[in-house]
């Protein structure tokens, strides 16, 4: 019968014999120590106390690494809650660009130049087709969030984008794009393409891809990769606040949550995933330095932001532009309620004895038996 277990607990168990086999960098073995570390004595705390029922409890601290499974909840729903205060009352569509298989050597090498390349590609596409005037003829706002994974945690490079259907005029103008379309599809992808495949060549001319072996294969990868579709997906969203909630899941966390672990027998990993061809939920079994190998395909760079933000929806300048916006519609004859990004709910929690579920209170704080290394 297989084993309850959470990759926390795998990690403890099974980490010292992969290392024997697997030479680890410095930032993977400080997100594995956070992660082994989280919510144990390691991390420090409080002791608290049920003056009613005099009960106690240690209560220790969170690692807060955005690769932890365990960890973010809160500030996922924080964000989730942010982007629905800041929501206009127009059509939004999901977009998905994806990068080709062909790129996930160099995304291994070069993550942070590549990723960067690949936000700064979509959102100048999209720009482009809002600021033809034969288009909408204005500026245009995005929200993407990137994912590094598939269902079965293989990499698989895409940005999600959450994107308002309409643009702000020059003149202050809302124009808004039609219900169900927003830019082509196909027309899209070509441009992406382009425009990605350019700069790559421009970065390899630089000397900026000096890590891949072979830099005589880059430009006949790059023509490879002109011969090919690239994947771009487009579809409106009839409920915008079901697909927050759904990049919500993603801005904290990483490809392995423990409910998809669906147990270990005999040094292999029961993983629960999402077949797309028949859109039904499968499990799939790994060894347990496959899982950990995969997992750790995931772990970022330092400082690389996974969710950014682009045109009026740009934090530098939501403030000014989401109230404009706002006023143009009503002008156009649209009412809306929609709250100010300003009202902010502070959120008030408290621990709850276990045994009457009364508040405890803080009655001594546990020092940290191991300091959080630098870089996590």
């Amino acid at each position: 019968m297989a084993e309850a277990i959470d990759l926390q607990t795998l990690l403890k168990r099974h980490l010292p014999t992969y290392r024997q086999h697997h030479r680890l960098d410095l930032r993977r073995c400080q997100v594995l120590s956070h992660l082994m570390q989280c919510r144990t004595e390691a991390m420090g705390g409080v002791r608290l106390a049920c003056d009613p029922c005099q009960a106690h409890q240690n209560h220790y601290y969170a690692c807060r690494d955005r690769h932890c499974p365990r960890c973010q909840w809160q500030a996922s729903r924080q964000w989730a809650d942010k982007q629905l205060r800041a929501q206009l009352p127009v059509t939004y569509h999901h977009l998905v660009f994806t990068l080709p298989e062909t790129l996930n050597g160099w995304i291994e090498l070069h993550p942070q130049l590549i990723t960067t390349l690949l936000f700064q590609t979509t959102w100048e596409t999209l720009q482009a087709f809002a600021e033809d005037p034969k288009r909408l003829g204005g500026g245009l706002g995005m929200t993407a969030v990137l994912h590094t994974w598939g269902s079965t945690l293989t990499r698989h490079v895409h940005l999600h984008c959450l994107v308002p259907g309409g643009v702000l005029s020059p003149q202050g103008e809302w124009k808004p794009s039609k219900s169900d379309y927003l830019f082509p599809v196909r027309a899209l992808s070509r441009r992406f393409r382009g425009l990605m495949v350019s700069r790559l060549r421009a970065c390899a001319q630089g000397g900026e891809l000096s890590r891949i072996s072979h830099p005589g294969e880059i430009d006949l990868i790059l023509e490879r990769l002109m011969g090919q579709d690239w994947v771009v997906y487009s579809k409106p969203c009839l409920r915008t606040e079901h697909v927050i909630d759904y990049l919500a899941r993603y801005t904290h966390r990483t490809a392995v949550s423990n409910r998809r672990l669906l147990g270990l027998e005999q040094d292999q990993v029961g993983l629960r995933y999402k077949d797309y061809r028949d859109r039904r939920w499968k499990v799939m079994q790994l060894s347990v330095d496959v899982l950990i190998q995969r997992f750790l395909l995931h772990v970022l760079p330092k400082g690389l932001m996974r969710i950014r933000h682009y045109g009026f929806l740009a934090n530098a300048c939501r403030a000014k532009q989401l109230p404009r916006i706002l006023k143009a519609i009503a002008e156009a004859g649209l009412q809306a309620v929609v709250e100010s990004e300003t009202e902010k709910q502070v959120a008030r929690w408290c621990f709850a004895c276990p045994s009457c579920q009364r508040p405890m209170r803080v009655i001594a704080q546990l020092a940290p038996q191991w300091q959080r290394m630098e870089g996590g």
